[in-house]
């Protein structure tokens, strides 16, 4: 094999800054990918790989192609990260994230520290809190997965899950928040389990502590804390299908708001906390870049298939005129500041709270986040629903056609 000049001259780089590349003839590298953001440490490309994208970014430690070809193009990846084999593009992927054989990360995925797949499994606008696990086989699309708090302690998803994001209708209005941001980023709930051969039909809301036996299609929203869910099997029945019924309207619209609103806080979260532990990695700007790039393509994602459900309620519904009149107002809170004087200081005193927390302790975010008094976690989970429920009583205000968030505030 011949490669390419441009690749050729990027591989002695690489090699020369002590890059392992143990089959050089295998590699592919775009001329766009710039060296200088490939670590000369611990770095392992193994035969099969190609690397595109200007704003790729390989950590220290990061092993690529373990178990076979893999295909990075756009991703960010932090120290340690395994991408063992398969394609990931426009993703992130955290310290010591890894995924195996068969993996297929599209667009706008984060998996932060230590969240990692078997293999064959399937993801987009996915963000997975640390240590979540996903077994083999599963198709995990358009969800957030929060809680457990180690290694031994995780949230899991079980082989063969899928996660049904696509209507007949066509619409994929659809996203899942299993657990939520304000708890989550805390580190210290407990973990969600979904029983393998199951599925889930988005947008499911659950609470922390919960496990779906294995088996089991989820069709309802359980946001308390700590149960077992068994669904119920569906009884066999032959009926007319009426396109664009949306008989669950309120339901639909108010679970993609709530999952908004994680989205925005989770932005806040990654502004205020997370910033300054990237700044000490190496690479640590490019990575929250890529992170806050991903959040900004899952709140685009998810405004865009809320306008497309929107543009489908026919006439008939009662409440389409007043969704028509205020989805452009809806969508832009979204796309706004949030902060206000009643944020903004609960924000800075949880801040202050905080950097008084972590003095003399490591730059190790799980370690510092881990260690926080439970009172400043709560202060921080305190800050960060209120942005949550600010947003769902304004959308509230604005669709009075609709019954929204029963059950969204804890």
């Amino acid at each position: 094999m011949e490669l390419k000049p441009g690749a050729r001259e990027k591989i002695v780089q690489l090699i020369n800054r002590g890059v392992r590349i143990p089959n050089p003839l295998t590699l592919d590298i775009g001329d766009e990918v710039m060296v200088d953001r490939i670590s000369a440490t611990g770095v392992v490309l193994y035969p099969g790989c190609r690397i595109y994208g200007a704003k790729t970014v390989i950590s220290s430690g990061v092993q690529l192609g373990k178990e076979g070809p893999v295909t990075v193009d756009n991703c960010q990846l932090g120290p340690g990260v395994e991408i063992k084999a398969g394609y990931c593009t426009q993703s992130v992927f955290l310290e010591k994230a890894n995924i195996s054989s068969g993996a297929h990360v599209r667009e706008g995925c984060i998996l932060e520290e230590e969240a990692n797949g078997a293999h064959c499994v399937g993801l987009k606008q996915t963000i997975l809190f640390p240590f979540v696990t996903l077994g083999s086989l599963i198709n995990f699309c358009d969800c957030l997965m929060a809680g457990g708090t180690s290694r031994k302690n995780h949230s899991e998803v079980g082989s063969s899950y899928i996660h049904f994001n696509f209507t007949p209708d066509g619409n994929k209005t659809t996203a899942s928040l299993l657990g939520d941001v304000p708890r989550g980023v805390m580190l210290n709930q407990p973990a969600i389990f979904l029983g393998g051969q199951g599925g889930m039909v988005g947008p499911v809301r659950l609470g922390y502590g919960t496990v779906v036996a294995a088996g089991s299609i989820l069709r309802i929203d359980v946001p308390e804390d700590k149960k077992l869910i068994i669904a119920p099997l569906h009884p066999g029945a032959v009926r007319n299908f009426i396109p664009h019924s949306y008989k669950n309207l309120s339901r639909i619209i108010g679970n993609s708001a709530i999952y908004l609103a994680n989205l925005v806080s989770l932005e806040q979260w990654y502004t205020h906390i997370r910033q300054p532990f990237f700044k000490r990695q190496e690479f640590g700007t490019h990575l929250y870049a890529g992170a806050i790039e991903k959040i900004t393509l899952a709140k685009k994602e998810r405004l865009s298939r809320l306008r497309a459900l929107v543009e489908k309620v026919p006439p008939a519904n009662a409440a389409r005129q007043n969704l028509f009149e205020n989805i452009d107002s809806v969508c832009a809170l979204f796309q706004t500041d949030v902060s206000d004087s009643t944020l903004s200081g609960k924000r800075d005193r949880f801040l202050a709270a905080f950097h008084e927390s972590i003095q003399g302790t490591p730059n190790d975010y799980l370690r510092a986040i881990q260690g926080l008094p439970p009172e400043v976690s709560r202060q921080g989970t305190l800050w960060l629903q209120q942005i949550i429920d600010g947003l769902c009583s304004r959308v509230g205000s604005m669709l009075t056609s609709l019954v929204l968030f029963k059950s969204h505030a804890r």
